[in-house]
């Protein structure tokens, strides 16, 4: 099957979402267009029973306006699913045929379960569980899915009234909430949740991952109070990608107080809080903190990925069957090599560069004595590290941080998304700085982890500065002043012994060693490269 832009509406009570992609044989896809409007049609539901004339007008032009905007980026075909504000109006028949006739748009009406199936489709393929089996949350403007599952994948699955804008509608009655409002929020969560929570006990879920809007922006706000604790820091914000952020309860709790203290015309300021959802935020955080109590579980990681992009990997697997390995850790390696893609990275010398990268780290552990999993940002980092020349290169180590830091990486952490993006932005030249604000936020071991693999990520760079794949291999022996390199090359090496001798300043500060490098020859002697080519380089 060739390449095919697909196109999926997610019609939610709150929002229509659009999402335009690049789809792929292998079951990967990459987003060309995004786009959402919020028509909160859960709100008119709830109060009528129905959809209403000018709320069924609204629907239809929204639609059509997705219809045009995806028809002009390309799609050739649209999957249009709707949830539980369509679900349960009482016209719901005529007004999915009137979008129908009126749109072009087929719009399919699916029950919770199979809702949360593709909502757990699409937290499987961007959340890495460390800890599964993990219980997950999809909070919606008129319904929450819940799903417990693996790596294997989807072990159980409900779906309850328990929207934000439902709760809001029907049991919030001040601004802000007062004494009894809440009263009525935490009866009504701990009444419908209390029971599931007893339910899915046996299967003893570890960790709580959470998509939607309301959940994400609960996150960003308890990422934000953090920072802002941490740093003493006002205005502090969370990460542009909050994928796989992880947050604990106690700051969720912190926020939770001043959410429920302040009135939506103040809400709406609070850092991390969307303005339009500071009306329905409340309930959502009521939720969201009952919740984590009853099922017991003290920290939450969410997931930028839920029912729309749900629906592109199912509409993929109907073309041509996905292939998911049931291992976690290649969403990390399919995410990097996607973005590579994207930026029409040189895949020669971004392959080489991660490898040589990965040896010398593996040769110089009695050095840095860093972890297996700084091993494996060490090698993404050498595949992205050029991406930036997609864009110009000149200067092409800022822009690659920056599309590091905009490639929407999956499966990673914010923190190793800022690792990556100081890699990606010192890897050319400079020491990483304080100023460069990814780096000033690490923490000061971060920041140590980040130095110490930025001078590996030199010497790999300059082993291959004529991006021609010359040098095959290196051998590396630490000495209690030195390190030596032996290099092994394919053919004329001069110029990566150049890079390199360019480069090694990072690296003998950093390690407190002069690094010497040898070059060996065809019939495995070796020669002083640092005596050989470069006297006039000391």
């Amino acid at each position: 099957m060739a390449n095919l832009r697909l196109a999926a509406m997610d019609l939610g009570s709150n929002s229509f979402h659009l999402l335009v992609v690049e789809a792929h044989p292998d079951g990967t896809f990459e987003p060309i267009v995004r786009e959402k409007e919020m028509l909160r049609i859960g709100d008119v539901v709830s109060r009528e029973g129905r959809v209403t004339e000018s709320a069924a007008t609204r629907v239809i032009e929204s639609i059509g306006r997705l219809r045009t905007l995806a028809e002009s980026a390309g799609a050739t075909e649209i999957v249009a699913c709707a949830t539980s504000a369509l679900r349960e109006a009482d016209n719901s028949a005529q007004i999915v045929d009137r979008i129908e006739a009126e749109t072009g748009v087929r719009v399919e009406v699916i029950s919770g379960k199979d809702e949360a199936r593709l909502i757990f489709g699409a937290i499987r393929a961007s959340v890495v569980v460390e800890e599964p089996p993990a219980l997950c949350f999809d909070l919606g403007g008129g319904s929450l899915e819940i799903m417990v599952g693996d790596n294997a994948g989807l072990l159980w699955s409900t779906s309850v009234h328990l929207g934000v804008a439902r709760l809001t509608a029907e049991l919030v009655r001040h601004d802000p909430p007062d004494a009894d409002d809440l009263r009525r929020l935490r009866r009504r969560v701990t009444a419908v949740l209390a029971p599931l929570a007893d339910e899915v006990a046996d299967l003893a879920p570890r960790t709580l991952v959470g998509t939607s809007g309301t959940l994400c922006d609960l996150a960003r706000m308890a990422a934000a109070h953090r920072a802002a604790r941490t740093t003493g820091r006002e205005g502090a914000v969370a990460p542009a990608s909050i994928n796989q952020l992880r947050v604990r309860r106690r700051d969720i709790l912190a926020v939770h107080e001043k959410i429920l203290a302040l009135p939506a015309s103040a809400r709406q300021r609070l850092p991390g809080l969307e303005a339009r959802r500071a009306d329905i935020v409340p309930a959502g955080s009521v939720l969201l903190v009952t919740a984590m109590e009853l099922f017991g579980l003290d920290h939450l990681v969410v997931g930028e990925w839920a029912l729309r992009e749900g629906i592109v990997l199912d509409a993929i697997g109907h073309h041509e069957p996905a292939d998911f390995s049931g291992d976690p850790r290649a969403i990390r390696l399919g995410s990097v090599q996607s973005l590579c893609r994207r930026c029409n990275a040189d895949d020669g010398h971004s392959q080489l560069v991660a490898r040589l990268a990965t040896d010398l780290f593996d040769q110089t552990l009695p050095l840095h004595r860093l972890r297996i999993d700084d091993r494996e940002l060490l090698e993404f980092a050498g595949l992205l590290h050029d991406i930036g020349e997609h864009v110009s290169v000149d200067a092409h180590h800022k822009h690659t941080a920056y599309l590091i830091e905009h490639g929407r990486l999956r499966g990673f952490s914010p923190e190793e998304v800022a690792v990556l993006i100081c890699l990606g932005r010192f890897h050319r030249r400079g020491d990483p700085k304080a100023s460069f604000e990814p780096y000033g936020g690490l923490s000061s071991a971060a920041q140590e982890r980040v130095t110490k693999l930025t001078a590996l990520l030199r010497i790999a760079d300059g082993l291959d500065r004529g991006h021609a794949g010359v040098v095959d291999a290196l051998d590396v022996e630490v000495l209690p002043e030195r390190v030596r390199l032996t290099v092994y090359a394919a053919g004329d090496a001069d110029l990566e012994l150049w890079g390199v001798r360019r480069k090694r300043d990072l690296f003998e500060r950093v390690y407190g060693r002069r690094l010497e490098i040898q070059l060996a020859g065809r019939d495995g002697s070796v020669g002083d490269a640092d005596d050989e080519v470069s006297r006039s380089d000391r």
